[in-house]
C-alpha cells in the first residue's frame, strides 16, 4: 500500500491504489458509519480514476495536474491506518479521528464533481488546432447541465427495503401521511431523538400504497454530516438516467434540479424527495431544495429541528404496549422463567429503555437465546451502575454523533447534565444557576442553551404554564432527559480518566464510599463540578475529602436527617450549592454552619428540606446573590431582631420562594436593601405582606403569583420607586390594589390573571406606558381606564397549568 499511494503514483496506479484503499477501509470496525460513507465516495471515484489513468497514458498528461487527487489518496491511507488501530472504547481517539475522516471524504467528494469529460477536453484543447467550430462543440459539452446517457444506477436514490414490519408506528404513520398529503404542505420535517425510528417511519411511509399512488416518483437519499448540494443533485440525475456535467456552482445544480423536475412532471406525475438524517446547520442546503411546486414535496428526517424550513412532526418514543411487543420480538422468553418472573424482567428492561426502539432492539438482541440467569444478571448490573452503552457499540455509535455535532460551549453544558439523577425532573432555574456562575453567561443565554438542546432532541423543556415569564424567571420550566442521554454525558466525562475529570459523580450507598474517595486529594483536585448522591440509609458519616477547585456542588439526598459534610467549609471557590431531597418527606438539615466560611458562594437552592429561614442571614454569606427555596417546610421564628441583615447579606439581589408553607414573609427579608427581585409563587397559605417591605427601595421585580390566600398589598408599596414589574396572577382573594400604586412611576408591566375580584383605584391613571397582562374578566376592569390612558396596553391571556410538577 505504501508503494501504491506513496511517491510513485505512475502508470495506471490511481485506480489500483483506490481499490486497495477501499478493501482496507472496509476492514475498519471502530468507525463503521463514517467509513461506510467514505467507501461509498471512493467506489464512485474508481471508474473516474481508471479513465484518468488511461487518458493520462494516451495523452501524456503531466502528473502535476492530478496532484490534489494523489495527496487526497495519500491522506486517506494515513487515516485508514490510524483508525485500524483504534478500538471502539477509545472514545478520545475516535473523537479526534472522526474529523479527519470527514475532511478526507469531503475532499474526495469535491473531486467527484469533476467530470472525466472535462479533464479530457482540457488536454484535447491543448493538443488540437483551435478553431471556432471545435471550441463551440466542446463548450456545449462542458456547459450542458443534463446529458442523456444510460442509467448509471437506478438504486442510487431508491427507497430502502423494510426487513421486518415495524412495531408501534401505525399511529405515527397515519398522522404523518395525513400531513404529507395536505395540499398546503410543501415540506415537512420528522424530528426525534437518535434511535427513535425516524428513518424506519419514513421508509414505511414511502412503501405505503396511498403514498405511492400520490407520488409516482419517490427519491430517498441519506444526507451526510457535510452535505454537498451538487453531489445530491448529481445522484438524482444519475438515478433517473442522466449523466451530470460538472456544476461550477450551486446555481447550476439548482437549475439542473428544476429541469429534472420539469421532465418528471410532464406526465402529471408528482415527486417526493426524502432527505434522511439531515444534520444541524444544514438550513442553507434545505433552502436550495425549496422549490415551490404543487408537484414536488420534500420530507426531511433529523434529530434536529428546522423550524424555518417547514412544519415539524415530532416522533415520540413507543407506548408501553408497543415497546413490550418490540422487546418480545427481539428477545424470546428465557427457559424456566415463570410468567410473573418473566413479566417483572420485561418491565425492568422497558423502564430502562423508555420506549426508544434502538435501545429495545440492542438489549433484546443481547438477550436472545440467553438463559434466565443472563436476563437477571443484566437487570442487576444496571442497579450496580452499568449502562446500556456497555452492552453494545451500536447505541454509542448512534448517540455519539449528536454530541460531536455540538459547539464547544454546548458540549461543556451537555456534560454538566450528568450531575443530576436519572429520571429527575429539574427546574430550569437550577441548571441556569450553575451555568451562569461557571461560564459567565446571562440567564437568557443559558435558557437559550436549554432550548438549543431541546431543538436537537437531547433533552426536553416542559413549561408548567402557557405564559412565559419576564425578567429571567425560569422556575416554571421543567427539564427532563432520557437516561441514556444522561449516561452519554457521564460516558464522555469518564473517558477523561479519574484524575483529569472536571466533573465527578459520587454515589454513596448506605455508608459505602467508592474506592477512589479513599485517596481524594488526587481524585478531586481538578474537579470543578461535584455531585454527591446518597440513599435513605446513609447516616451522614462522611470521609474527609479535599475539593479545592469545586465551583458547583449538587447534593442529592434521600434520608430524613442529613448532616452537611464538614469538608464543604474548605471549598473556597464554591459558587453554587444545590441541595435536593428526593425522599418522600422534608429532610432536616444540620451543620449549615459549614457554609459560613465560603467567600465566593453566590447561589444557594434548597428543595424539599425543612429549614428555619433565619438561619440564612446568620451564616454571614456576604457574597450570596440568590437564594431559592422550593417545596420547603419553613420553620417560623418569633424574634428576628438579633441579626443585622444589611451586613450579613449585603450582596443578596434575588429571592425565589416556591411551593412553601409560608403564612407571611419573614421580617428580615424587608431589611435586604440590596434586593432587586423577589418571587413568592404557589404559596397557598401566604395571606399578607408586611408594611416593612416598603424598605426595599432597590426592588425592580415583585412576583406574588399563584398565592390564592393573599388579601391585599401593603400601602407602603409606593416606596418601591424602582419597581418595573408586578405580578399578582392567581390572586383570587385579592380585594384591591393599594391607592398609592399610582405613585410607581417606573412601573411598566402588571400581570394579574384571575384577579377579577380586585378593585382598581383611580390612581392607576397616573401610570403611563403601562402593559397589563390578564384574563378576559380582569381585562374588563382595566378597559374603563382606556380612554384616559392612551398608552395602556391590555393583553388577554388564558391561564393553563401543567400539573406534572413532581
Amino acid at each position: 500500500m505504501t508503494d501504491l499511494v506513496g511517491g510513485a503514483v505512475v502508470g495506471a496506479l490511481f485506480g489500483e491504489a483506490l481499490k486497495f484503499l477501499i478493501d482496507e477501509a472496509k476492514k475498519v470496525k471502530a468507525f463503521k458509519s463514517l467509513f461506510k460513507e467514505l467507501v461509498s465516495t471512493m467506489e464512485r471515484l474508481v471508474p473516474l480514476t481508471e479513465k484518468i489513468d488511461a487518458s493520462r497514458d494516451r495523452l501524456d498528461l503531466d502528473v502535476g495536474e492530478l496532484k490534489e487527487l494523489k495527496e487526497t489518496i495519500e491522506r486517506a491511507n494515513i487515516v485508514v491506518k490510524k483508525c485500524s488501530r483504534v478500538r471502539w472504547f477509545h472514545i478520545c481517539s475516535k473523537s479526534k479521528l472522526q474529523g479527519e475522516i470527514v475532511q478526507v471524504n469531503t475532499d474526495m467528494l469535491k473531486f467527484c464533481q469533476m467530470d472525466l469529460q472535462l479533464i479530457q477536453h482540457k488536454y484535447q484543447l491543448q493538443s488540437m488546432e483551435a478553431n471556432n467550430t471545435n471550441f463551440q462543440i466542446l463548450n456545449e459539452k462542458v456547459d450542458r447541465l443534463i446529458v442523456p446517457a444510460q442509467p448509471v444506477s437506478k438504486d442510487l436514490c431508491s427507497v430502502p427495503k423494510l426487513n421486518m414490519v415495524p412495531v408501534g408506528l401505525d399511529w405515527p404513520l397515519r398522522e404523518l401521511k395525513k400531513k404529507l398529503l395536505d395540499d398546503s404542505v410543501n415540506s415537512l420535517v420528522v424530528s426525534a431523538s437518535p434511535g427513535c425510528g425516524k428513518t424506519t417511519l419514513v421508509t414505511q411511509l414511502c412503501h405505503d400504497e396511498d403514498i405511492k399512488r400520490e407520488f409516482k416518483n419517490i427519491f430517498f437519499t441519506v444526507v451526510s454530516s457535510t452535505p454537498n448540494f451538487r453531489v445530491i443533485v448529481q445522484d438524482l440525475l444519475h438515478h433517473n438516467g442522466y449523466g451530470a456535467s460538472t456544476f461550477e456552482n450551486d446555481l447550476q445544480a439548482g437549475n439542473a434540479l428544476r429541469n429534472l423536475l420539469d421532465k418528471l412532471k410532464e406526465n402529471s406525475e408528482k415527486t417526493l424527495l426524502v432527505l434522511d438524517d439531515v444534520w444541524n446547520g444544514a438550513e442553507s442546503l434545505l433552502r436550495k431544495f425549496g422549490i415551490t411546486s404543487p408537484d414536488f414535496k420534500i420530507l426531511v428526517t433529523s434529530r434536529f429541528e428546522f423550524q424555518s424550513f417547514g412544519p415539524t412532526y415530532h416522533l415520540k418514543p413507543l407506548e408501553e404496549g408497543d415497546a413490550k411487543a418490540l422487546l418480545i420480538q427481539w428477545a424470546s422468553r428465557p427457559d424456566h422463567a415463570s410468567p410473573a418472573e418473566y413479566e417483572e424482567l420485561l418491565q425492568n428492561i422497558l423502564k430502562r429503555c423508555n420506549g426508544i426502539p434502538i435501545l429495545i432492539e440492542v438489549v433484546g438482541a443481547s438477550l436472545k437465546g440467553r438463559s434466565l440467569s443472563s436476563w437477571k444478571g443484566l437487570v442487576e448490573s444496571w442497579s450496580e451502575g452499568e449502562t446500556i452503552l456497555d452492552i453494545n457499540t451500536t447505541v454509542l455509535e448512534c448517540l455519539q454523533p449528536s454530541f460531536n455535532a455540538l459547539k464547544p460551549q454546548l458540549k461543556e453544558c451537555f456534560l454538566d447534565m450528568g450531575l443530576f439523577l436519572e429520571d429527575q425532573k429539574i427546574r430550569a432555574s437550577v441548571i441556569i444557576d450553575i451555568w451562569v456562575e461557571l461560564y459567565g453567561k446571562g440567564s437568557t443565554v443559558c435558557m437559550k442553551y436549554l432550548e438549543d438542546f431541546a431543538s436537537q432532541n437531547l433533552l426536553k423543556v416542559v413549561p408548567l404554564a402557557s405564559n412565559k415569564h419576564e425578567d429571567g424567571f425560569y422556575n416554571d420550566f421543567l427539564v427532563t432527559q432520557h437516561d441514556t442521554l444522561r449516561e452519554l454525558a457521564i460516558y464522555q466525562t469518564e473517558s477523561e480518566g479519574i484524575l483529569e475529570r472536571k466533573r465527578l459523580n459520587l454515589e454513596i450507598r448506605e455508608d459505602t464510599f467508592p474506592d477512589w474517595c479513599l485517596n481524594p486529594r488526587h481524585a478531586i483536585v481538578n474537579a470543578s463540578l461535584l455531585s454527591i448522591s446518597t440513599d435513605d440509609l446513609f447516616s451522614s458519616s462522611w470521609v474527609e475529602m479535599d475539593c479545592p477547585n469545586v465551583k458547583a456542588l449538587v447534593l442529592n439526598l434521600s434520608s430524613a436527617d442529613y448532616k452537611l459534610p464538614s469538608f464543604i467549609a474548605e471549598m473556597k471557590k464554591l459558587k453554587v450549592l444545590i441541595i435536593t431531597n428526593h425522599g418522600s418527606s422534608s429532610v432536616r438539615l444540620s451543620n449549615l454552619s459549614c457554609l459560613s466560611s465560603l467567600p465566593n458562594l453566590k447561589r444557594i437552592r434548597f428543595e424539599k428540606v425543612s429549614i428555619t429561614l433565619l438561619d440564612i442571614p446568620k451564616l454571614g454569606l456576604k457574597s450570596l446573590e440568590k437564594l431559592s427555596l422550593w417545596l420547603c417546610h419553613v420553620v417560623e421564628v418569633l424574634n428576628e431582631s438579633e441579626v443585622d441583615v444589611s451586613k450579613t447579606l449585603q450582596s443578596l439581589q434575588e429571592i425565589e420562594i416556591d411551593c412553601c408553607n409560608l403564612v407571611e414573609l419573614p421580617y428580615w427579608i424587608s431589611q435586604v436593601v440590596s434586593l432587586k427581585k423577589l418571587s413568592v409563587t404557589n404559596c397557598n397559605k401566604l395571606c399578607r405582606i408586611l408594611e416593612s417591605f416598603g424598605n426595599l427601595g432597590n426592588l425592580e421585580m415583585l412576583r406574588l403569583s399563584s398565592c390564592p390566600s393573599l388579601l391585599e398589598l401593603p400601602e407602603t408599596i409606593e416606596k418601591l420607586s424602582k419597581l418595573r414589574f408586578l405580578d399578582v396572577s392567581g390572586g383570587f382573594q385579592l380585594k384591591k390594589l393599594p391607592l398609592e400604586i399610582g405613585n410607581l412611576q417606573k412601573l411598566e408591566k402588571i400581570s394579574m390573571r384571575d384577579c377579577y375580584r380586585c378593585e382598581l383605584p383611580d390612581s392607576v391613571k397616573k401610570l403611563e406606558n403601562l402593559e397589563v397582562k390578564c384574563d378576559e374578566e380582569t381585562a374588563f376592569l382595566w378597559k374603563r381606564f382606556k380612554p384616559k390612558m392612551m398608552n395602556l396596553t391590555i393583553t388577554e391571556e388564558e391561564t393553563e397549568h401543567n400539573l406534572n410538577l413532581f
